[in-house]
Formats: structure tokens, C-alpha cells, sequence
């Protein structure tokens, strides 16, 4: 059977644009097109992407995800071996996270100022500072970097759990739009897009939407920013991308 790109992309619930973005790096190209160009994919396709879903899932970057598909050692079999371990491995640091955000969440409530360590087993190995000095290279000199910073430097740990809360809450809510299989323009995913800049504008900076726009555009070409998104949800990334220039134009 062949389906359309848009077919596969409402049931794998990833962006046509991903689709069009992995078939020019040769991750994923359909094994068929029409008279006019368009492609058609088969059900070997789909099993592909499966693949590709799965460890992009689990933080794979695409070079790695295509070498270790076209492996031709390893057969399927292999492949869900290698994924129930790597899952496993992954269930086991979320439950570890979820036993230190109880730890510190219990700590906040009893006024209890965490130790560098017991941070560490809240955050895991981030550390913002490490990315201070790249990030005033980059936008020291912008009113948005200086604003921000004049901001968060007032903030209380209250604060912060409430922005991350925010972000986590926003978080969920675009992931169900996306799994919806609701296109990117439309009015759900926009106001995700919306909420996401107000976000931005209420606790860092004032967040127009040409300023969005180019964060939405820095999301697809940083790889940091793509794989974080991606983590939260395959095709989350390019998803987020058209949802936030779509909402720029809808609202200019």
C-alpha cells in the first residue's frame, strides 16, 4: 500500500517538513514517487521510520540514527534488543530524577537550602554557568540579554520552580497538540505558540514576535536546541519551528 506524506505523518505524528528534512539527508527516502513528483511511501518505509522514531526517542542524532539502521549486522531483532536496553538504562535515570525533584520539592517546603550535590542530583550534569560566557558572546549586547539578566538576578528558588513548573505544564500541553496530529497553523498549536513567547516576555524579556521567529529559526539550526525539544518529542523541533511563525503571521 502507498501513503502520501501527509498520511504518514499524521499516523507517526511527525511534521511534513521532518519527513521532506529526512528524506535529503537520505534517512529516510520513499521508496516511490508519482508522475509528479510527489512521494509515496510503503509499509517497509514506515518501518523505518518506526526505527528512526524509536531512537530519536531515546537521543540518538540522525548521523547515528542512519549508521546504526543501515547496519547490516544487525537485523531486527538486534534492533528491539538494543532499544530494550537503552530504554531500560533510561527508565532507571527517570526514576532516579523523580526520587531528587520529591527530595528537593520536600526541601523547598521546609526552607531547606540544597548543597551543591544534592543540585546536582536535581539538575543532573547542567550547569547554566558553563554556558554563561557563550551566551554573552553571542547576545551581550543585546537589551534582551542585559534585560533578562537584570531580571533573573532577583529571582528566588520560589521563582524559579514556578517558571520551570510553568515550562513543564506548557510542555505537556504542546506534546498532546502534537500527538493530536493537529497541523502546525492551526489555531491549538498557534496559541501554544503564543503562550510560549508570553512566557518568555513575563519572566526574561520582551519577546516580539520577530524576535520569536528568530529563536524559532536558532531552535532547527542549533542541534543543542533541536535535540532538546526532540527529547521532549520526535519532530517536536521542526513542530514548534512552523507553529511559532505561523502564529508571528497570523497575528502581524
Amino acid at each position: 500500500m502507498a501513503y502520501t506524506v501527509g498520511q504518514v505523518a499524521k499516523v507517526a505524528g511527525v511534521t511534513v517538513r521532518a519527513l521532506h528534512h529526512y528524506d535529503q539527508i537520505g534517512l529516510l527516502s520513499p521508496s516511490g514517487r508519482t508522475t509528479t513528483g510527489y512521494r509515496r511511501y510503503d509499509d517497509t518505509d514506515l518501518e523505518r521510520l518506526q526505527l528512526v522514531l524509536y531512537y530519536r526517542e531515546l537521543g540518538f542524532p540522525l548521523e547515528e540514527i542512519a549508521a546504526i539502521i543501515d547496519d547490516p549486522a544487525a537485523d531486527p531483532a538486534a534492533h528491539l534488543r538494543r532499544q530494550h536496553e537503552l530504554l531500560t538504562v533510561r527508565i532507571k535515570r527517570l526514576q532516579e530524577m523523580v526520587t531528587a525533584i520529591e527530595f528537593a520539592m520536600e526541601a523547598s517546603k521546609l526552607n531547606i537550602q540544597l548543597t551543591p550535590e544534592e543540585r546536582f542530583e536535581v539538575f543532573g550534569d547542567f550547569n547554566p554557568e558553563e554556558h554563561e560566557a557563550e551566551a554573552e558572546q553571542r547576545w551581550g549586547d543585546t537589551d534582551a540579554y542585559r534585560e533578562s539578566n537584570r531580571r533573573a538576578s532577583r529571582y528566588t528558588k520560589d521563582d524559579w520552580l514556578r517558571i520551570k513548573a510553568e515550562n513543564e505544564d506548557w510542555g505537556r500541553r504542546i506534546v498532546a497538540v502534537l500527538a493530536s496530529g493537529v497541523p502546525a497553523d492551526s489555531p491549538e498549536a498557534m496559541e501554544l505558540a503564543e503562550e510560549h513567547r508570553q512566557i518568555i516576555s513575563r519572566w526574561f524579556y520582551e519577546c516580539s514576535y520577530e524576535v520569536h521567529t528568530g529563536l524559532a529559526d536558532m531552535y532547527m539550526a542549533d542541534e543543542r536546541f533541536t535535540r532538546h525539544y526532540e527529547n521532549i518529542a520526535p519532530g517536536l523541533a521542526a513542530y514548534l519551528n512552523e507553529a511559532i511563525h505561523a502564529n508571528a503571521i497570523s497575528r502581524a
